[in-house]
């Protein structure tokens, strides 16, 4: 028996459009994000994988780190490493002030473990629910120097966008590997 189809392209074309429906349905960034500036400019990471966040503490410096790694912190009798966002993301240092404070984050390292790292911010601003809907993806440049690789999308908040980052690709976890010696 022979099938014949009306029109083959429109049923190839709805079956790679429901497919990439598909796709997008199925990672869902909605959750719980820590919003935190850097500059002007705000940020959120999810909440599960923020352990706390402290004050500026003395850094012991690490020799032969990338110039964002600002050192080591003891932590409770446990060595932290401690990176500079704002150094990381290409941005001036800043002078640190009542508001600058290490937020502590628990990245997975390459092998599979996870380690806890701190994160250097201007100020946190709250912690909030940020649903599928206002998060769309980063945008693509076609200028080289514009990096969107560590951004899990952007999230559409009253009149502003907070760029939400996926922390494990924002620091090298293995510089971090390296820095607590496992």
């Amino acid at each position: 028996m022979i099938q014949v189809i009306s029109n083959p392209k429109a049923k190839i074309m709805n079956s790679v459009e429901n497919q990439n429906k598909e796709t997008k349905e199925q990672v869902d960034r909605s959750g719980r994000y820590l919003t935190f500036l850097l500059g002007d400019q705000s940020y959120g990471i999810s909440v599960l994988k923020v352990r706390e966040i402290i004050q500026i503490q003395p850094i012991t410096k690490v020799p032969r780190t990338p110039d964002y790694m600002k050192g080591v912190i003891n932590l409770r009798g446990k060595v932290i490493p401690v990176a500079d966002l704002r150094i990381r993301f290409g941005f001036n240092s800043a002078a640190v002030d009542e508001r600058t404070c290490i937020v502590v984050v628990l990245l997975e390292l390459p092998d599979g473990r996870e380690a806890l790292t701190g994160l250097i911010v201007d100020a946190v601003e709250e912690v909030m629910q940020i649903g599928n809907e206002v998060i769309e993806d980063a945008p693509g440049f076609s200028d080289s120097t514009v990096s969107v690789e560590y951004m899990s999308g952007m999230a559409k908040v009253g009149d502003s966008v907070k760029m939400l980052l996926d922390i494990d690709r924002v620091i090298s976890t293995n510089t971090v590997a390296e820095i607590i010696g496992e």
